[in-house]
């Protein structure tokens, strides 16, 4: 398999280059970042159902991975339910600035807990492609994005090189972009694994990532599900079980999808 066998150089098929992928962990964090982390993750406001996937997206890890740290300036992408935001939120509460780039339904989940969420500094307007714009140039230490670059595939290529070019500008210098998303067969086709499947190859990412101008500092398998074959729509796993109930408990013993998880630094 392209993730198990690559290491440390990505082939990417449409230039034939070898990228060296530089050390896949970042600075160690201080025990006192990694206890506030870890606090949030058990923190009392987040569900029962929240919480049983953490087995299989391994917040705690996933961010150490990104570098997070609790002074840092953050912008996530496109927070959903919040998933990430519950926990993102406590930790960047007392030294640090939490933005959500969203559409306007996300203010009424701060509204919803505010003792949680109400310290988010802002919510900026995030529609691809009509709006990408994230703020001023040079702005964010971390910009985050959790499964949803192949939403912006499917709407075009176009629209998904429009993020990664919005989030290389709003970064400064040495900032991180921190990247999930459902992975593809390699050497896939990506638009049609976008649409059919909901994955995105991870080598058509990594050179969507170096033709806008990032380079690549980590690849890491901590949300790798080797179970996982890879060839079928997400939403037939877990938690969505989708498919026919006869299929469910397949699925199940599978688990969440296979997952790639990026670190991009703009230099």
């Amino acid at each position: 398999m392209f993730r198990r066998i690559c290491k440390p150089f990505i082939l990417l098929a449409s230039t034939l280059l070898l990228v060296s992928i530089a050390s896949a962990n970042p600075a160690t964090p201080s025990d006192s970042a990694i206890a506030l982390l870890q606090k949030a993750v058990n923190g009392d406001w987040r569900s029962a159902a929240h919480k049983a996937r953490d087995q299989y997206r391994h917040p705690v890890e996933t961010l150490q991975f990104f570098g997070l740290k609790p002074d840092m300036t953050v912008i996530e992408l496109q927070p959903g339910g919040g998933w990430y935001t519950e926990i993102l939120a406590p930790v960047l509460y007392a030294h640090g600035h939490l933005l959500e780039a969203s559409d306007p339904k996300f203010a009424d989940k701060i509204k919803a807990n505010p003792a949680v969420f109400g310290h988010i500094e802002k919510i900026i307007p995030f529609d691809p492609p009509k709006q990408v714009r994230l703020g001023a140039e040079n702005s964010a230490d971390m910009v985050l994005t959790f499964r949803n670059a192949h939403d912006w595939l499917m709407d075009s290529p176009d629209t998904l090189a429009a993020v990664f070019k919005s989030v290389f500008d709003v970064l400064k210098p040495g900032g991180v972009f921190g990247f999930e998303e459902h992975r593809a067969k390699p050497f896939a086709t990506a638009t049609e694994s976008a649409m059919a499947l909901h994955r995105i190859p991870e080598d058509y990412l990594i050179a969507v990532a170096l033709k806008t101008g990032f380079r690549v500092a980590g690849v890491s398998e901590i949300n790798a599900n080797p179970k996982d074959p890879e060839d079928i729509n997400v939403h037939r796993l877990p938690p969505d079980l989708s498919g026919p109930a006869e299929e469910h408990a397949k699925m199940q013993a599978v688990g969440e999808s296979d997952r790639m998880t990026l670190r991009f630094v703009k230099p």
